[in-house]
């Protein structure tokens, strides 16, 4: 058993955490995370509607007895979704843990803290996780360069940002990029870390929803089959290495805008992928970690392995290294 910070103010058995993933944090991977032993979240804006959320959390309830939280990620939008109502939806619907992301959290935390409900905020860098701390959050996500999705743009890696940010912070941290396995595990908690998240490792498993030729091709990519797109707009995002990334990739070399490159990363055709298995259909987004993983287990069997592997890791190999 690994005890931590995380898992002490959290509530869960292991520090093992499954983020909130666009079209993928649905009841089924979410239960299977929280049965063994892990926190999964429900990707609330995966959801049509806050009702519609409402609806997810209680089928949830009905594949577990454990604990799991629910993200919600606030972006800008020119027509943003009902930000607030799905807040309600949550705290209404009982939920004790939530993961936030996107922009400041802050004017959502009285309610929150009102229901007693616990927050994980996701951070790119220290500083916005010391201004996450001050604002009052539970505890950080803190996402290093190897990670899926949006790194931030100061493009520091786990190892140097994770400790960077455990050394100035007094809530429990959980470090999240290039993470897949014990080792990953290990070396996290050895930076300063309480936990890990993993979002890569936990779209391929068998309880993810998404399609299996996605993961077959997770297991086949490497650490290099990734693309860095919307560099040049600031809002850097990595994702899987295919047609539609590397055009995207070129028209921003060309000097191209948003609007160059908006009908080919819009929402609906990476939606296509993960649901038809389309590898060409869209920008779909996974890390470096991809590199690392060589198979589709269940969640239950991850889990157990991982947090095994952990322990053999800690009290044999590098206990052998101490000299006696």
């Amino acid at each position: 058993m690994l005890r931590t910070r995380f898992t002490e103010t959290f509530g869960v058995e292991h520090p093992i955490v499954q983020g909130g993933m666009m079209w993928v944090g649905r009841a089924e991977l979410v239960a299977a995370v929280a049965n063994a032993g892990g926190l999964g979240f429900i990707t609330a804006l995966t959801q049509p509607t806050p009702d519609d959320l409402r609806t997810e959390i209680a089928r949830t309830r009905e594949l577990t007895d454990k604990p799991f939280g629910v993200n919600l990620t606030i972006l800008p939008s020119i027509n943003p979704p009902p930000y607030e109502e799905y807040a309600r939806a949550i705290i209404e619907s009982g939920i004790k843990i939530v993961e936030t992301a996107g922009s400041n959290p802050e004017p959502f935390l009285p309610a929150y803290r009102e229901a007693g409900v616990k927050v994980l905020h996701k951070c790119t860098s220290v500083r916005h996780a010391l201004k996450a701390q001050k604002i009052g959050v539970d505890g950080v996500s803190i996402d290093g360069f190897e990670c899926a999705g949006h790194p931030g743009e100061d493009d520091v890696p786990g190892l140097v940002l994770i400790p960077a940010a455990t050394r100035v912070l007094d809530i429990p941290v959980i470090a999240s990029g290039g993470i897949a396995d014990a080792r990953g595990l290990v070396a996290a908690l050895a930076l300063g870390a309480d936990g890990v998240n993993m979002g890569t490792r936990f779209l391929c498993t068998a309880e993810s929803s998404i399609d299996q030729k996605v993961k077959e091709q997770i297991v086949a990519n490497s650490e290099r089959d990734t693309q860095l797109i919307f560099r040049t707009l600031g809002n850097t995002a990595r994702v899987a290495d295919n047609a539609i990334s590397r055009k995207v990739v070129e028209i921003e070399k060309a000097g191209g805008t948003f609007e160059d490159v908006r009908e080919l990363v819009s929402g609906a055709r990476g939606r296509k992928v993960f649901e038809e298995g389309d590898l060409d259909a869209g920008i779909w987004s996974t890390g470096l970690a991809q590199g690392l993983i060589e198979d589709i287990p269940t969640c239950a069997v991850l889990v157990e392995r991982m947090v095994r592997e952990a322990e053999e890791l800690i009290t044999g190999q590098l206990a052998g290294l101490v000299a006696r």
